[in-house]
């Protein structure tokens, strides 16, 4: 006994493309309007915050856009900036010059030339100390940064694509988070 199951086959595939869209899974209206908006923004290379609550999947709309940009072929990076000292944040995302601390013995890249050509993923940027705020502000500026502990200047090629499930423009009133980094 033979079966044709073409058909069964090509309704399972149709309904799984409408279901999942880069790891997102979902085919209500407003998860068909959240894919198209992950499109739309992916095509312009530009720094973009998602906000939202612990949980639903911010990092998840952060993947979908880098997948789905012309960045897709680089690397995606990510970085919890949530609970980090100013000193240990500065250094995973702007690196280090040897010496420039106690236990700098090499040079080290930070995950902003880690990511050249690709994107950052900065989760949880409403934690970020504001000392760091500062040097942030200049890399998405200017497009280039300085090691801890160096003069040298790097210019960068990367796109930041941030998280937070804070009230940003909360946090700008009580001066925890510097309004020209949040308008960039």
């Amino acid at each position: 006994i033979v079966h044709d199951r073409t058909e069964l086959h090509t309704l399972r595939r149709v309904l799984n493309e409408q279901v999942s869209f880069h790891d997102l899974v979902g085919k209500s209206p407003a998860m068909l309007r959240t894919y198209q908006l992950v499109r739309d923004v992916a095509q312009v290379d530009t720094t973009v915050l998602i906000e939202g609550e612990t949980g639903t999947g911010k990092e998840l709309i952060a993947r979908a856009i880098h997948s789905c940009s012309s960045r897709k072929h680089k690397p995606f990076i990510a970085a919890n900036c949530a609970g980090l000292t100013d000193s240990i944040l500065t250094s995973q995302l702007f690196g280090h010059k040897r010496g420039a601390f106690t236990g700098a013995v090499n040079d080290q890249q930070g995950l902003f030339e880690a990511a050249e050509g690709g994107t950052l993923f900065l989760d949880e940027i409403g934690d970020i100390p504001q000392q760091v705020q500062l040097a942030l502000l200049r890399v998405l500026q200017e497009k280039e940064l300085e090691r801890a502990g160096s003069t040298r200047t790097r210019r960068v090629d990367v796109r930041v694509l941030a998280t937070t499930h804070r009230d940003l423009k909360r946090a700008i009133d009580e001066g925890r988070f510097r309004e020209d980094l949040y308008s960039r």
